[in-house]
Protein backbone atom coordinates (compact mmCIF):
# COMPACT_ATOMS: atom_id res chain seq x y z
CA UNK A 1 0.00 0.00 0.00
CA UNK A 2 2.82 2.42 0.85
CA UNK A 3 4.37 1.99 -2.62
CA UNK A 4 0.97 2.50 -4.20
CA UNK A 5 0.44 5.76 -2.30
CA UNK A 6 3.98 6.91 -3.16
CA UNK A 7 3.22 6.33 -6.84
CA UNK A 8 0.32 8.79 -6.69
CA UNK A 9 1.93 11.09 -4.12
CA UNK A 10 2.48 13.89 -6.64
CA UNK A 11 -1.18 13.79 -7.67
CA UNK A 12 -2.42 13.88 -4.08
CA UNK A 13 0.03 16.68 -3.24
CA UNK A 14 -1.21 18.78 -6.17
CA UNK A 15 -4.78 18.01 -5.08
CA UNK A 16 -4.06 19.18 -1.53
CA UNK A 17 -2.51 22.46 -2.66
CA UNK A 18 -5.37 23.18 -5.07
CA UNK A 19 -8.09 22.46 -2.50
CA UNK A 20 -6.33 24.57 0.16
CA UNK A 21 -6.75 27.46 -2.26
CA UNK A 22 -10.40 26.54 -2.79
CA UNK A 23 -11.10 26.41 0.94
CA UNK A 24 -9.57 29.85 1.39
CA UNK A 25 -11.22 31.51 -1.60
CA UNK A 26 -14.62 29.95 -0.85
CA UNK A 27 -14.60 31.59 2.58
CA UNK A 28 -12.96 34.84 1.49
CA UNK A 29 -15.10 35.81 -1.50
CA UNK A 30 -18.50 36.13 0.22
CA UNK A 31 -16.98 38.15 3.08
CA UNK A 32 -15.00 40.42 0.74
CA UNK A 33 -18.08 40.90 -1.43
CA UNK A 34 -20.15 41.94 1.60
CA UNK A 35 -17.44 44.37 2.74
CA UNK A 36 -17.21 45.67 -0.83
CA UNK A 37 -20.86 46.69 -0.85
CA UNK A 38 -22.34 43.78 -2.84
CA UNK A 39 -26.00 43.06 -2.15
CA UNK A 40 -26.97 39.59 -0.99
CA UNK A 41 -28.48 38.95 -4.42
CA UNK A 42 -25.23 39.89 -6.14
CA UNK A 43 -23.30 37.57 -3.82
CA UNK A 44 -25.76 34.79 -4.63
CA UNK A 45 -25.44 35.39 -8.36
CA UNK A 46 -21.66 35.25 -8.09
CA UNK A 47 -22.06 31.89 -6.32
CA UNK A 48 -24.40 30.68 -9.06
CA UNK A 49 -21.90 31.77 -11.71
CA UNK A 50 -19.35 29.38 -10.25
CA UNK A 51 -21.71 26.42 -10.67
CA UNK A 52 -22.62 27.49 -14.21
CA UNK A 53 -18.95 27.34 -15.06
CA UNK A 54 -18.57 24.02 -13.27
CA UNK A 55 -21.40 22.45 -15.28
CA UNK A 56 -19.82 23.74 -18.51
CA UNK A 57 -16.47 22.30 -17.43
CA UNK A 58 -18.00 18.89 -16.78
CA UNK A 59 -19.22 18.79 -20.38
CA UNK A 60 -16.11 20.30 -21.95
CA UNK A 61 -13.49 18.58 -19.77
CA UNK A 62 -13.43 15.21 -21.60
CA UNK A 63 -12.99 17.02 -24.92
CA UNK A 64 -10.13 19.09 -23.52
CA UNK A 65 -8.41 15.95 -22.27
CA UNK A 66 -8.93 14.12 -25.56
CA UNK A 67 -7.52 17.08 -27.48
CA UNK A 68 -4.48 18.18 -25.46
CA UNK A 69 -3.93 15.50 -22.78
CA UNK A 70 -4.19 15.44 -19.00
CA UNK A 71 -1.07 17.43 -18.09
CA UNK A 72 -1.85 20.33 -20.42
CA UNK A 73 -5.50 20.35 -19.34
CA UNK A 74 -4.42 20.57 -15.71
CA UNK A 75 -2.06 23.44 -16.56
CA UNK A 76 -4.84 25.31 -18.37
CA UNK A 77 -7.17 24.89 -15.39
CA UNK A 78 -4.57 25.99 -12.83
CA UNK A 79 -3.65 29.02 -14.95
CA UNK A 80 -7.28 30.09 -15.23
CA UNK A 81 -7.79 29.58 -11.48
CA UNK A 82 -4.78 31.75 -10.57
CA UNK A 83 -5.59 34.48 -13.09
CA UNK A 84 -9.27 34.79 -12.16
CA UNK A 85 -8.42 34.95 -8.45
CA UNK A 86 -5.98 37.82 -9.03
CA UNK A 87 -8.49 39.63 -11.24
CA UNK A 88 -11.00 39.52 -8.40
CA UNK A 89 -8.51 41.11 -6.03
CA UNK A 90 -7.96 43.96 -8.50
CA UNK A 91 -11.55 44.66 -9.59
CA UNK A 92 -14.11 44.32 -6.80
CA UNK A 93 -17.19 44.73 -8.96
CA UNK A 94 -20.15 42.43 -9.49
CA UNK A 95 -19.77 41.97 -13.26
CA UNK A 96 -16.06 41.12 -13.04
CA UNK A 97 -16.60 38.74 -10.14
CA UNK A 98 -19.49 36.91 -11.80
CA UNK A 99 -17.45 36.41 -14.97
CA UNK A 100 -14.32 35.36 -13.06
CA UNK A 101 -16.21 32.87 -10.89
CA UNK A 102 -17.81 31.30 -13.96
CA UNK A 103 -14.34 30.89 -15.49
CA UNK A 104 -13.01 29.55 -12.20
CA UNK A 105 -15.85 27.00 -12.00
CA UNK A 106 -14.94 25.81 -15.49
CA UNK A 107 -11.29 25.50 -14.44
CA UNK A 108 -12.18 23.64 -11.23
CA UNK A 109 -14.24 21.08 -13.14
CA UNK A 110 -11.43 20.21 -15.56
CA UNK A 111 -8.85 20.13 -12.76
CA UNK A 112 -10.94 17.67 -10.74
CA UNK A 113 -11.44 15.61 -13.88
CA UNK A 114 -7.69 15.32 -14.50
CA UNK A 115 -6.90 14.49 -10.87
CA UNK A 116 -9.58 11.84 -10.57
CA UNK A 117 -8.82 10.30 -13.96
CA UNK A 118 -5.17 9.92 -12.98
CA UNK A 119 -6.01 8.39 -9.61
CA UNK A 120 -8.41 5.97 -11.26
CA UNK A 121 -5.77 4.96 -13.80
CA UNK A 122 -3.31 4.12 -11.00
CA UNK A 123 -5.81 2.31 -8.74
CA UNK A 124 -5.53 -1.47 -8.76
CA UNK A 125 -8.51 -3.43 -7.49
CA UNK A 126 -6.61 -4.41 -4.33
CA UNK A 127 -6.00 -0.82 -3.31
CA UNK A 128 -8.84 1.06 -5.02
CA UNK A 129 -10.80 1.55 -1.79
CA UNK A 130 -7.72 2.80 0.06
CA UNK A 131 -6.78 5.23 -2.69
CA UNK A 132 -10.35 6.50 -2.72
CA UNK A 133 -10.14 6.96 1.07
CA UNK A 134 -6.80 8.76 0.78
CA UNK A 135 -8.33 11.10 -1.78
CA UNK A 136 -11.26 11.83 0.54
CA UNK A 137 -8.93 12.54 3.47
CA UNK A 138 -6.84 14.92 1.35
CA UNK A 139 -10.01 16.55 0.02
CA UNK A 140 -11.65 17.33 3.35
CA UNK A 141 -8.50 18.08 5.36
CA UNK A 142 -7.18 20.48 2.71
CA UNK A 143 -10.53 22.23 2.56
CA UNK A 144 -10.38 22.83 6.32
CA UNK A 145 -6.77 24.08 6.14
CA UNK A 146 -7.81 26.57 3.46
CA UNK A 147 -10.76 27.75 5.51
CA UNK A 148 -8.52 28.30 8.53
CA UNK A 149 -6.09 30.37 6.42
CA UNK A 150 -8.83 32.99 6.18
CA UNK A 151 -7.88 34.12 9.70
CA UNK A 152 -4.31 35.00 8.72
CA UNK A 153 -4.93 38.38 7.02
CA UNK A 154 -7.45 41.17 6.50
CA UNK A 155 -10.10 40.14 3.94
CA UNK A 156 -10.04 43.62 2.37
CA UNK A 157 -6.33 43.35 1.50
CA UNK A 158 -4.75 41.63 -1.50
CA UNK A 159 -2.93 39.16 0.76
CA UNK A 160 -5.49 36.35 0.94
CA UNK A 161 -6.23 36.53 -2.80
CA UNK A 162 -2.50 36.28 -3.40
CA UNK A 163 -2.20 33.24 -1.12
CA UNK A 164 -4.99 31.47 -3.01
CA UNK A 165 -3.42 32.36 -6.37
CA UNK A 166 -0.06 31.07 -5.12
CA UNK A 167 -1.74 27.76 -4.24
CA UNK A 168 -3.15 27.47 -7.76
CA UNK A 169 0.29 28.16 -9.22
CA UNK A 170 2.12 25.80 -6.86
CA UNK A 171 -0.25 22.89 -7.53
CA UNK A 172 1.29 22.75 -11.02
CA UNK A 173 4.70 21.76 -9.67
CA UNK A 174 4.05 18.25 -8.24
CA UNK A 175 1.82 17.36 -11.18
CA UNK A 176 4.38 18.70 -13.64
CA UNK A 177 7.18 16.63 -12.08
CA UNK A 178 5.33 13.31 -12.02
CA UNK A 179 6.71 10.54 -14.21
CA UNK A 180 3.44 8.66 -14.31
CA UNK A 181 2.16 7.86 -17.80
CA UNK A 182 -0.81 9.82 -19.09
CA UNK A 183 -4.17 8.14 -18.37
CA UNK A 184 -6.42 7.01 -21.17
CA UNK A 185 -9.12 9.56 -22.08
CA UNK A 186 -12.31 8.68 -20.20
CA UNK A 187 -15.54 7.89 -21.99
CA UNK A 188 -18.31 10.46 -21.63
CA UNK A 189 -21.31 8.70 -20.04
CA UNK A 190 -24.81 9.35 -21.37
CA UNK A 191 -27.16 11.28 -19.08
CA UNK A 192 -30.83 10.29 -18.79
CA UNK A 193 -32.30 12.22 -15.83
CA UNK A 194 -35.98 11.51 -16.53
CA UNK A 195 -35.36 7.78 -16.75
CA UNK A 196 -33.37 7.94 -13.53
CA UNK A 197 -36.18 9.80 -11.75
CA UNK A 198 -38.58 7.02 -12.67
CA UNK A 199 -36.13 4.47 -11.24
CA UNK A 200 -35.26 6.36 -8.03
CA UNK A 201 -37.38 9.45 -7.31
CA UNK A 202 -35.96 9.86 -3.79
CA UNK A 203 -32.35 9.70 -4.97
CA UNK A 204 -32.90 12.32 -7.66
CA UNK A 205 -34.91 14.54 -5.30
CA UNK A 206 -32.15 14.27 -2.70
CA UNK A 207 -29.53 15.49 -5.18
CA UNK A 208 -31.76 18.42 -6.13
CA UNK A 209 -32.30 19.27 -2.45
CA UNK A 210 -28.56 19.16 -1.80
CA UNK A 211 -27.86 21.50 -4.72
CA UNK A 212 -30.52 24.01 -3.66
CA UNK A 213 -29.56 23.95 0.04
CA UNK A 214 -25.81 23.35 0.09
CA UNK A 215 -25.08 25.64 -2.84
CA UNK A 216 -26.64 28.45 -0.81
CA UNK A 217 -24.85 27.43 2.39
CA UNK A 218 -21.36 27.38 0.88
CA UNK A 219 -21.97 30.80 -0.69
CA UNK A 220 -23.86 32.60 2.09
CA UNK A 221 -22.78 30.99 5.39
CA UNK A 222 -19.65 33.21 5.55
CA UNK A 223 -21.92 36.22 5.02
CA UNK A 224 -24.08 35.06 7.94
CA UNK A 225 -21.01 34.68 10.15
CA UNK A 226 -19.65 38.11 9.17
CA UNK A 227 -23.05 39.73 9.67
CA UNK A 228 -23.32 38.25 13.18
CA UNK A 229 -20.06 39.69 14.37
CA UNK A 230 -17.71 36.70 14.27
CA UNK A 231 -14.04 37.66 14.21
CA UNK A 232 -11.78 36.45 11.39
CA UNK A 233 -10.61 33.54 13.50
CA UNK A 234 -14.09 32.56 14.63
CA UNK A 235 -15.42 32.84 11.07
CA UNK A 236 -12.71 30.48 9.85
CA UNK A 237 -13.54 28.04 12.67
CA UNK A 238 -17.25 28.42 11.84
CA UNK A 239 -16.74 27.21 8.25
CA UNK A 240 -14.27 24.51 9.32
CA UNK A 241 -16.70 23.19 11.95
CA UNK A 242 -19.39 22.86 9.28
CA UNK A 243 -17.01 20.97 6.96
CA UNK A 244 -15.56 18.70 9.65
CA UNK A 245 -18.97 17.83 11.03
CA UNK A 246 -20.08 16.53 7.66
CA UNK A 247 -16.79 14.77 6.93
CA UNK A 248 -16.64 12.86 10.22
CA UNK A 249 -20.21 11.56 10.19
CA UNK A 250 -20.41 10.40 6.57
CA UNK A 251 -18.88 6.95 6.94
CA UNK A 252 -20.56 5.78 10.20
CA UNK A 253 -23.93 7.13 9.09
CA UNK A 254 -23.53 5.55 5.66
CA UNK A 255 -22.57 2.17 7.10
CA UNK A 256 -25.66 2.29 9.30
CA UNK A 257 -27.78 3.06 6.23
CA UNK A 258 -26.44 -0.16 4.62
CA UNK A 259 -28.48 -2.15 7.14
CA UNK A 260 -31.88 -0.43 6.84
CA UNK A 261 -34.09 1.14 4.18
CA UNK A 262 -31.88 4.04 3.18
CA UNK A 263 -34.91 6.26 2.64
CA UNK A 264 -35.53 6.20 6.39
CA UNK A 265 -32.04 7.65 6.96
CA UNK A 266 -32.59 10.22 4.20
CA UNK A 267 -35.86 11.29 5.82
CA UNK A 268 -34.22 11.32 9.25
CA UNK A 269 -31.23 13.49 8.33
CA UNK A 270 -33.50 15.81 6.34
CA UNK A 271 -35.79 16.22 9.34
CA UNK A 272 -32.81 16.90 11.61
CA UNK A 273 -31.44 19.39 9.08
CA UNK A 274 -34.77 21.20 9.03
CA UNK A 275 -34.93 21.29 12.83
CA UNK A 276 -31.37 22.54 13.12
CA UNK A 277 -32.01 25.16 10.44
CA UNK A 278 -34.89 26.54 12.48
CA UNK A 279 -32.74 26.41 15.63
CA UNK A 280 -29.93 28.31 13.92
CA UNK A 281 -32.41 30.94 12.75
CA UNK A 282 -33.68 31.61 16.28
CA UNK A 283 -30.67 30.81 18.48
CA UNK A 284 -27.60 30.65 16.24
CA UNK A 285 -26.33 34.06 17.28
CA UNK A 286 -26.90 33.60 21.03
CA UNK A 287 -23.17 33.09 21.72
CA UNK A 288 -20.27 32.34 19.42
CA UNK A 289 -19.69 28.92 20.97
CA UNK A 290 -23.33 27.94 20.58
CA UNK A 291 -23.11 29.05 16.95
CA UNK A 292 -20.08 26.83 16.38
CA UNK A 293 -21.72 23.84 18.06
CA UNK A 294 -24.92 24.24 16.05
CA UNK A 295 -23.16 24.68 12.70
CA UNK A 296 -21.03 21.60 13.35
CA UNK A 297 -24.08 19.43 14.04
CA UNK A 298 -25.83 21.07 11.09
CA UNK A 299 -22.94 19.95 8.86
CA UNK A 300 -23.36 16.41 10.19
CA UNK A 301 -26.94 16.30 8.91
CA UNK A 302 -26.67 18.39 5.74
CA UNK A 303 -23.48 17.17 4.06
CA UNK A 304 -24.12 13.37 4.07
CA UNK A 305 -27.41 13.72 2.17
CA UNK A 306 -25.74 13.66 -1.25
CA UNK A 307 -23.83 10.43 -0.56
CA UNK A 308 -26.98 8.82 0.86
CA UNK A 309 -28.99 9.85 -2.21
CA UNK A 310 -26.36 8.40 -4.57
CA UNK A 311 -26.19 5.17 -2.56
CA UNK A 312 -29.98 4.79 -2.54
CA UNK A 313 -30.16 5.32 -6.30
CA UNK A 314 -27.43 2.76 -6.90
CA UNK A 315 -29.41 0.26 -4.82
CA UNK A 316 -32.03 0.32 -7.58
CA UNK A 317 -29.89 0.05 -10.71
CA UNK A 318 -27.58 -2.65 -12.12
CA UNK A 319 -23.92 -2.17 -11.24
CA UNK A 320 -23.10 -1.88 -14.94
CA UNK A 321 -25.02 1.43 -14.96
CA UNK A 322 -23.19 2.86 -11.94
CA UNK A 323 -21.10 5.43 -13.81
CA UNK A 324 -23.98 6.65 -15.98
CA UNK A 325 -26.25 6.90 -12.95
CA UNK A 326 -23.76 8.69 -10.72
CA UNK A 327 -22.74 11.06 -13.53
CA UNK A 328 -26.40 11.94 -14.03
CA UNK A 329 -26.85 12.58 -10.30
CA UNK A 330 -23.71 14.73 -10.25
CA UNK A 331 -25.04 16.82 -13.11
CA UNK A 332 -28.48 17.15 -11.48
CA UNK A 333 -26.81 18.27 -8.27
CA UNK A 334 -24.61 20.78 -10.10
CA UNK A 335 -27.56 22.23 -12.02
CA UNK A 336 -29.56 22.61 -8.80
CA UNK A 337 -26.52 24.28 -7.24
CA UNK A 338 -26.74 26.96 -9.94
CA UNK A 339 -30.07 28.07 -8.49
CA UNK A 340 -29.33 27.50 -4.79
CA UNK A 341 -27.13 30.55 -4.08
CA UNK A 342 -29.43 32.96 -5.93
CA UNK A 343 -32.62 31.65 -4.29
CA UNK A 344 -30.95 31.74 -0.88
CA UNK A 345 -29.75 35.29 -1.52
CA UNK A 346 -33.25 36.43 -2.47
CA UNK A 347 -34.48 35.14 0.89
CA UNK A 348 -31.65 36.65 2.95
CA UNK A 349 -31.92 39.96 1.10
CA UNK A 350 -35.55 40.19 2.20
CA UNK A 351 -35.47 38.65 5.69
CA UNK A 352 -31.85 38.91 6.88
CA UNK A 353 -28.89 36.54 6.81
CA UNK A 354 -30.27 34.24 9.53
CA UNK A 355 -33.13 33.36 7.17
CA UNK A 356 -30.60 31.36 5.14
CA UNK A 357 -31.24 28.51 7.54
CA UNK A 358 -35.02 28.87 7.25
CA UNK A 359 -34.58 28.62 3.48
CA UNK A 360 -32.65 25.36 3.87
CA UNK A 361 -35.22 24.14 6.43
CA UNK A 362 -38.03 24.54 3.90
CA UNK A 363 -36.07 22.49 1.35
CA UNK A 364 -35.37 19.75 3.88
CA UNK A 365 -39.00 19.65 5.07
CA UNK A 366 -40.06 19.17 1.45
CA UNK A 367 -37.52 16.36 1.18
CA UNK A 368 -38.94 14.69 4.30
CA UNK A 369 -42.51 14.86 2.95
CA UNK A 370 -41.52 13.54 -0.46
CA UNK A 371 -39.52 10.67 1.04
CA UNK A 372 -42.33 9.63 3.38
CA UNK A 373 -44.76 9.59 0.46
CA UNK A 374 -42.39 7.38 -1.52
CA UNK A 375 -41.95 5.05 1.48
CA UNK A 376 -45.67 4.39 1.38
CA UNK A 377 -45.70 3.82 -2.38
CA UNK A 378 -42.75 1.48 -2.90
CA UNK A 379 -40.92 -1.25 -1.02
CA UNK A 380 -37.24 -1.01 -0.11
CA UNK A 381 -34.70 -2.68 -2.46
CA UNK A 382 -33.92 -6.31 -1.71
CA UNK A 383 -30.84 -6.88 0.46
CA UNK A 384 -29.00 -8.72 -2.30
CA UNK A 385 -29.26 -5.78 -4.71
CA UNK A 386 -27.98 -3.10 -2.33
CA UNK A 387 -24.61 -1.45 -2.81
CA UNK A 388 -22.44 -0.43 0.17
CA UNK A 389 -22.33 3.26 1.05
CA UNK A 390 -19.20 5.21 0.14
CA UNK A 391 -18.51 8.75 1.42
CA UNK A 392 -18.38 11.44 -1.26
CA UNK A 393 -15.77 14.18 -1.71
CA UNK A 394 -16.77 17.80 -1.14
CA UNK A 395 -16.72 18.33 -4.92
CA UNK A 396 -15.80 16.10 -7.83
CA UNK A 397 -16.15 15.46 -11.53
CA UNK A 398 -17.58 12.48 -13.38
CA UNK A 399 -14.06 11.01 -13.57
CA UNK A 400 -14.24 10.30 -9.82
CA UNK A 401 -17.02 7.80 -10.42
CA UNK A 402 -14.71 5.15 -11.90
CA UNK A 403 -12.45 5.51 -8.85
CA UNK A 404 -15.37 4.69 -6.54
CA UNK A 405 -15.08 1.08 -5.28
CA UNK A 406 -18.71 0.49 -6.33
CA UNK A 407 -17.96 1.11 -10.00
CA UNK A 408 -18.26 -1.77 -12.50
CA UNK A 409 -14.56 -1.35 -13.28
CA UNK A 410 -13.82 -2.48 -9.73
CA UNK A 411 -15.98 -5.55 -10.22
CA UNK A 412 -14.26 -6.44 -13.46
CA UNK A 413 -10.83 -6.20 -11.85
CA UNK A 414 -12.01 -8.24 -8.91
CA UNK A 415 -13.24 -10.98 -11.23
CA UNK A 416 -10.04 -11.00 -13.28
Amino acid sequence: MRNQIYSIGAILFSTAIFIVGNGLIGTLLPVRALLGGFTHLEIGLVGSAYFIGFVAGCFAGPRFVAGIGHSRTFAVGAGIAAATTLFQSMFVTFVVWALMRALFGFAAAIIYMVIESWLNERATNEYRGRIFSAYLIVNFSSLVVGQMLFATANPTSFALFNVAAICYALCLIPMGMTRLPQPRPADVPSLRPLRLFRVSPVGVAGCIAVGLANGAIWTLAPVYAQDHGLSKGMLAVFMSAFTLGGALIQLPLGRFSDRVDRRLIIAGVSALSAGLGVTLFFFGAATHWETLALISVFGMTVLPLYGLSVAHTNDRIPRAEFVETSATLLMINSLASVFGPTLGALVTDRFGTASLFLYTAVIHVAMVVFTIVRLRMREAPQAGTREPFEPMPAQSSQAELSLDPRSPESSERAAA
